[in-house]
């Protein structure tokens, strides 16, 4: 038996509360076991521990597995009568069978020894309070970012100066503005309603003096080339109205050299009452050049964003009143936290008493691109973007060597890392405004552009497109992923396929329960190794994503009353780049 590759804890995703009467518990091995038993109970069912009392707990055998591509996950729930837990497991490889518990691994005649004491493992009393929560409407949201400067220009009158001709063909300039705002905004509406979307992400819309808005002047301000405070209530309470959520970005990470308090520390220097509201090191604070001389410290290495110092209480609390008041006067329904990773853990926990407290279904995500479970145990973030999940399926066609299982372990590993309560509303995304665009990953191919789509709008989740996607819009790296809306030949009809085939796409998730459910598996009862194919559960719905993503046709044979959505499906044959997905 592999013991080195066996591992579990009663923390983070392995051990944990779904809600005040389920208790998930997870285990990884190695792929050389094959059958793996629980034995399970209360801990003070012999009595109360320490004393002389022979625990024995009930066995059930665990049957639900992910294969990852070292080793095989293993999950089960439980229903502990009274809120708490004592464990330990059965592993069986081959003729082997060992008994796994906190300290270590035994043999039955070691276990059962007179003398030994036994370390099960233990979950304590589930207190409702600690059960982490997220909000529940996340689940059902289709999410469409918009990058303000380059979605619609609604008021002439506000443009910034310098302002350039509006242009649908490649951006060159980094500092360059083309005027859009958010009666621009205001004014697609019913556009973004009719394709189906319910939730718009912002990228940042407060004063700013760059066309991205990350470098903050005023948190308290919209934009003036954006509009007002008051054309943002107005957008809010419009996407209200058509069931649409709202979420801004919160760059809390840092400000811009131009906002009030970096200026009197700029002025004052060490006198300055805000001189550790940032993280300088050494004074007078020099400007003009990199940070990495480390005079102080700065998103990545940028001077003109210096760090704000979230350890310091007064700092804390002048943000939290910032949200509060965003809340109040926006009626926003999140935040999305520009460089979560580097804001103290300390700000975000009271920030999130803060916010639910105000406001139970409040959404929080953070901006992290790698494992965030230290973010992910319910006292901070509510989920994260969901990078690794781009990243995992691009890589599928990158590597066009690879076998499908490949995809297996890829999308298995990006959802055994958090709690499923997570999984149900991570952020799924393909691309944004800080990659290049997924026209361009895809190297212009249309039909792996709507195969990697159909993934999207198929995994648990809460999944999200980049403003253009819905009509293949085109763009490489930064600043070209930022590239103007092109409205005119939307509205001449140019892109009416490409918009429908979306809409689909967006229908089927929003109507059809199993494709955002978290239950999924991997049949791969096609012979081809590039077919990939997954069902999807909800209850007793059952739907098949099936993507030929090799060279050759692949036979299917459905039923037409069974077909929820199909490309490049013709007479039974699944085309090379065709979806089919259906009932089962």
């Amino acid at each position: 038996m592999n013991f080195a590759a066996v591992y579990h804890r009663t923390a983070d995703q392995y051990a944990y509360a779904l809600n005040e009467n389920e208790l998930v518990i997870n285990i990884r091995t190695g792929k050389d076991i094959d059958l793996v038993y629980i034995i399970v109970g209360d801990p003070y069912e012999a009595g109360i521990m320490g004393g002389c009392e022979k625990w024995s707990g009930h066995r059930e055998e665990i049957y639900y597995k992910k294969k990852l591509k070292q080793h095989v996950w293993w999950t089960t729930t439980i229903y502990p009568s009274y809120k708490r837990a004592k464990y330990y497991f059965e592993l069986h490889s081959g003729h082997e069978v060992y008994y796994y518990f906190e300290d270590g691994f035994y043999t039955k005649e070691e276990m059962e020894n007179p003398g030994k004491s036994l370390s099960y493992f233990i979950c304590p009393w589930m207190n409702p309070a600690d059960i982490f929560r997220t909000p529940s409407w996340v689940n059902d949201t289709c999410w469409y970012q918009i990058f303000p400067d380059r979605f619609c220009n609604g008021n002439p009158d506000i443009n910034p100066e310098n302002v350039k001709p509006w242009k649908y063909e490649k951006i060159e300039g980094y500092r360059d503005f083309y005027g859009g705002d958010l009666r621009g905004v205001i004014n697609k509406l019913e556009y973004l309603k009719d394709i189906g979307i319910n939730g718009i992400y912002f990228t940042p819309v407060f004063e700013s003096s760059s066309n991205h808005k990350y470098n903050t002047k005023n948190y308290r301000k919209i934009d003036p080339a954006f509009g007002t405070n008051g054309d943002l209530r107005e957008l809010v309470d419009k996407a209200h109205e058509l069931g649409i959520k709202v979420m801004l970005d919160a760059v809390f990470n840092h400000t811009g050299t131009d906002y009030p308090l970096w200026e009197d520390i700029i002025e004052k220097g060490e006198k300055s009452e805000y001189a550790d509201w940032y993280m300088i090191n050494r004074f007078p604070v020099e400007m003009g050049r990199s940070t990495k001389d480390g005079r102080y410290y700065s998103f990545a290495f940028t001077d003109q964003m210096p760090k704000l110092n979230t350890n310091k209480r007064a700092v804390r609390q002048y943000l939290m009143d910032i949200v509060d008041f965003w809340i109040d006067e926006f009626d926003i329904d999140g935040l999305r936290f520009d460089v979560g990773n580097e804001i103290s853990h300390l700000f975000l926990t009271e920030l999130r008493e803060m916010t639910k407290e105000k406001k139970p279904d409040f959404y929080l995500l953070g901006e992290i691109w790698h494992d965030s479970i230290q973010w992910l145990r319910g006292t901070e973030y509510d989920a994260v973007m969901n990078y690794p999940l781009a990243t995992a399926i691009s890589n599928f066609w990158v590597f066009d060597k690879w076998d499908k299982s490949e995809f297996e372990y890829a999308i298995n590993q990006c959802f055994t890392m958090y709690m499923q309560q997570t999984n149900d509303v991570i952020f799924n995304l393909l691309d944004s405004h800080d990659t290049n665009r997924l026209m361009d990953k895809v190297g212009g191919n249309i039909d792996i552009f709507y195969q990697q789509l159909a993934i999207l709008y198929s995994m648990p989740g809460s999944p999200c497109i980049y403003y253009g996607t819905e009509i293949a819009m085109e763009g490489g790296y930064d600043p070209d992923c930022r590239r103007c809306m092109p409205w005119d030949d939307i509205e001449a009809g140019k892109y009416d396929e490409n918009i429908q085939e979306l809409k689909k796409l967006i229908d089927l998730r929003k109507n059809e329960p199993a494709m955002k459910s978290r239950d999924f598996h991997f049949p791969n009862e096609i012979a081809d190794r590039r077919v990939i194919e997954y069902i999807k559960i909800s209850g007793d719905r059952f739907v098949k994503v099936v993507l030929n993503c090799g060279h050759n046709e692949v036979n299917i044979s459905v039923n037409e009353e069974n077909t929820l959505f199909s490309r490049n499906y013709l007479n039974q044959k699944l085309l090379p780049g065709g979806i089919l997905i259906y009932k089962i």
